[in-house]
Parts: C-alpha cells; sequence; structure tokens
C-alpha cells in the first residue's frame, strides 16, 4: 500500500510517473539501450484538502482561497491520472460532538467474512475483479442493452472516459459480489458512479 498525503502538494511529474504502474501492475525504467520491466503492484490511497486552506465546502470555517486558487490547486490533478483511481470520497468535516459520540459500527468480523466470500466468487470467476481484461470484465457484468445504454448515457452526462467506464464496472461488479449477487445492477453502478466524485468535481459535472 502507497499512501501519499496532500496528493496536489506532489510535483506533478512524480504524480504522473504513478499512473504506468497503476494500470498495468509494471513499471518500466530505460537507460541507453537497456530497458527493464519490474513488478509494481500496489493499492494507492491518497488524501487531499478541497482547497489550499482546507476550507471549502466547511460550514464551520470560512475559505480564504480565490476561485482562481481552487482551481490551480485543483488542476494539479490530471484527468488521466484521476481514470485509475476508482474511489473518490468526500469526507466532510465532522464536529467535535461527533467526533467524541459512541457509535456501533458493524464488527470487522463480519466485514473479513464478507470480503472473503467476494473474493472467492471472484477467483471461481478465474481471476480478482482488479485482473480482470477489459473483455473478461464486460462478460462478467453481462449488461443487457437497456443497461448499456443507460450507463452510456450517466457517463457522457457526466463527461468521464472510457477508462472511467471499465473502472465504474470493476467497482459495480465487486459491489455486487459483497453482497452475494450473480452480477451488477443498477443500484450497484449507481453507488460505483457516487464513487467518482473527483472526477465530477474537477470536470464541473
Amino acid at each position: 500500500m502507497l499512501f501519499l498525503d496532500e496528493l496536489p502538494e506532489f510535483s506533478r511529474n512524480v504524480l504522473e510517473v504513478l499512473r504506468q504502474p497503476l494500470e498495468t501492475g509494471e513499471i518500466h525504467l530505460s537507460r541507453a539501450s537497456h530497458e527493464r520491466r519490474y513488478p509494481a503492484q500496489f493499492q494507492l490511497v491518497a488524501a487531499m484538502n478541497p482547497c489550499p486552506c482546507g476550507h471549502l465546502g466547511d460550514p464551520r470555517q470560512r475559505c480564504q482561497c480565490s476561485s482562481s486558487q481552487i482551481q490551480r490547486y485543483q488542476a494539479r490533478l490530471s484527468g488521466p491520472l484521476l481514470d485509475r483511481i476508482d474511489l473518490q470520497v468526500e469526507v466532510p468535516a465532522l464536529p467535535p460532538e461527533q467526533l467524541t459520540a459512541q457509535t456501533q459500527g458493524e464488527p470487522s468480523s463480519a466485514v473479513r467474512e464478507r470480503v472473503m466470500a467476494a473474493r472467492e466468487r471472484q477467483m471461481a470467476r478465474g481471476a480478482l475483479n482488479s485482473q480482470l481484461s477489459g473483455k473478461a470484465l464486460e462478460a462478467a457484468c453481462a449488461l443487457n442493452d437497456e443497461e448499456r445504454a443507460w450507463l452510456a448515457g450517466v457517463l457522457e452526462k457526466l463527461k468521464l472516459s472510457a477508462r472511467a467506464y471499465h473502472r465504474v464496472l470493476r467497482v459495480a461488479l465487486t459491489l455486487a459480489d459483497l453482497q452475494g449477487e450473480p452480477k451488477p445492477t443498477q443500484p450497484h453502478f449507481i453507488e460505483a458512479i457516487g464513487y467518482r466524485q473527483l472526477d465530477r468535481l474537477l470536470k464541473g459535472a
């Protein structure tokens, strides 16, 4: 696992280097007339503020950034890099009373059992969802004509790329696996699209 905090603060050149291993699980190094390939499979986890001051959208503190500052800050992340980040979730600031409140969540043991069952379903198909080719992914999702037309319309409206389309399929299939469903249905696709919040924010969709 690779965790990058304050993602836009990294050099854009450094961030763009991540695109190849995120896509192929390999890194290619070329020196003079020699080229080498090395395995580079990893899970990327990143965090960022919505703006330079960190208060954009915070109801308790006013954002001090200008619109141009916000735009420049968010533009440090390229579209091709965002395409390769499957889950993009906004985490709002919580008031102190919620942070200190006692909550009863789902036991981690139950989550583990659900994840293991989902992995078993995936291996029964021949590979984990993350390793499925585009053709195998389409076959596993088994979209009918109506579902395909609906999904194409939504992706066009949200201005998502062809690469993002396959990422949405992959997440929707995983959601179906976690729920023990034989194939993803519209609610799974809606949830998967909902996890592409940063795409929509930066594209104004």
